[in-house]
């Protein structure tokens, strides 16, 4: 299991469920390199599995690797399973000369720079959550056309599992009866909801009775370990001072969307899936020019509504709560996955045929999320941030990233 970052690792933690208890399997995970690996050592720690350097991880033969991203995968000297670390491929790089891709660009993870190595495609299989995945991967990088596979989406189908248990997740999250729980979401960057909307927390937690609502923050991963757990809590400070809910990068994301009432959002994965849940889903950021309009969030930016800066927001969000939703977010949910309920079975039978096994006879149903759990800590410093969040560029490294996140987290899954 080579693990990038803290993002691609939690999704390849819902692949090795599948295969880890089967005696004649041995995982071993490795930290492979990106930009964004700080909190990979934490995460890789706290699995207490067997981890091995990227460099001796290298030199060895495996029967099978998987990765959830694509940097330096060349290296791994096994068959190797690539699947997307988001809700499908929906943000876009630049592509290599001759790419025929609108504006040179193509979706992260079915570009060819990326899949090919030395003229040689290099995963033996590609996971994609839709078929429709399958003509964009033809028209971005032909030849890797016969490695591809549908498989579906692995958190789809917990989420689904998880909206039963809303109830337990509201509970862990502080949300009183009668409150509505309002998300707000970010992916990372300096064109996300957190890099460009630094007024929109204070103003939710004036211009919304906390009586009537709670408001509870999802940040991308990327954010926590780009600028450092320190960094953040010194940003937001003020604002947990004011009763903002704050989820730690290591709680499950997926629960805290089960749970919410209403999600305001950007251009994240987090967003996307948060119309599996049925809640109104608001846009207050949105990177045209880094989502291709032919993906799953392309589909989700031509009917979601979006939150104006220049209006009250109780009066947007109420107004959005009070439209009947119908089918609004139907297309965008439809493109998420075209194998809902099967992310297992599908994703299970693709490693034992790569690995030539036979597969056991029986096998376990999608689990529902972990109970979320909060930042435990209301006030990490004094005094107010003294710049907005990705003012300047990310950083490659940070030397606060190192710091503990302490948290209260529940006891066990729901029943």
């Amino acid at each position: 299991m080579a693990v990038h970052t803290v993002t691609s690792g939690q999704r390849l933690l819902d692949t090795v469920r599948l295969v880890e208890s089967d005696p004649r399997i041995q995982v071993v995970f490795t930290m492979a390199p990106d930009v964004f690996s700080n909190g990979v050592t934490e995460f890789l720690d706290g699995l207490r599995a067997v981890c091995l350097p990227w460099h001796q991880a290298t030199r060895q033969r495996f029967d099978l690797a998987l990765a959830a991203s694509l940097g330096a995968v060349h290296e791994i000297h096994a068959p190797l399973i690539v699947m997307p670390h988001g809700a499908g491929f929906n943000k876009l790089v630049r592509g290599r000369e001759g790419l025929r891709a609108a504006g040179g660009s193509v979706a992260y993870g079915l570009d060819a720079q990326r899949l090919v190595h030395d003229g040689e495609v290099v995963p033996a299989a590609i996971v994609l959550s839709h078929r429709s995945d399958l003509g964009r991967l033809g028209r971005a990088c032909p030849e890797a056309v016969p490695a591809a596979t549908v498989v579906g989406d692995p958190s789809y189908d917990p989420l689904t599992a998880s909206m039963a248990h809303r109830a337990a997740y509201r509970r862990a999250l502080a949300v009183r009866p009668d409150q509505t729980l309002v998300v707000v979401s970010s992916t990372w960057g300096p064109k996300s909801l957190f890099g460009r909307r630094t007024d929109l927390l204070p103003r939710l937690l004036s211009e919304l009775p906390s009586r009537r609502f709670r408001i509870v923050v999802l940040l991308h991963p990327n954010v926590w370990f780009g600028h450092g757990v320190r960094q953040v809590e010194t940003w937001l400070a003020d604002c947990l001072r004011q009763g903002l809910g704050l989820v730690p990068p290591e709680a499950d994301w997926r629960s805290v969307l089960a749970a919410a009432d209403l999600i305001i959002g950007d251009h994240g994965s987090a967003t996307l899936y948060g119309t599996v849940t049925g809640a109104p889903v608001v846009l207050a950021g949105f990177a045209e020019s880094e989502i291709d309009p032919a993906s799953a969030f392309g589909e989700l930016a031509a009917v979601a509504p979006r939150l104006s800066p220049r209006r009250s927001l109780y009066e947007q969000l109420t107004m959005v709560r009070s439209e009947a939703q119908g089918d609004r977010y139907k297309s965008a949910v439809e493109r998420i996955t075209s194998a809902p309920g099967r992310f297992d079975h599908n994703m299970r039978h693709l490693i034992y045929r790569l690995l030539r096994l036979k597969q056991p006879a029986t096998i376990t149903a999608a689990v529902p999320a972990a109970v979320p759990f909060l930042l435990d800590r209301r006030a990490a410093h004094e005094g107010s941030p003294a710049s907005p969040p990705f003012a300047a560029s990310v950083p490659t490294r940070c030397t606060g990233c190192r710091a503990g996140v302490r948290a209260r987290r529940p006891e066990g899954r729901p029943r």
